[in-house]
């Protein structure tokens, strides 16, 4: 599941493959994203996985962790 969603980020974020990304990867303070990059991965998570992002969520998704743990809660198995 981590590599698939990491892979996500890799490419929205426009990051090296070799970029190490784990559950506890921060976006803002490990990844350097900014909230137009934060926003624009929040809706490919919501185009790959079929799922809507509330807005009073979005302030949830500090690191990987919590965006697995979100996609999980909304009932989706990407193992």
């Amino acid at each position: 599941m981590l590599e698939k969603v990491a892979e996500l980020i890799r490419t929205q974020l426009h990051l090296s493959e070799t970029t190490m990304i784990n559950e506890d990867t921060n976006f803002k303070e490990d990844l350097r994203a900014d909230s137009f990059e934060l926003m624009e991965l929040i809706m490919a998570v919501e185009d790959e996985y079929g799922i809507k992002v509330e807005d009073e969520d979005l302030e949830k998704f500090e690191t990987v962790g919590n965006v697995l743990d979100y996609i999980k809660e909304k009932g989706i198995d990407i193992d």
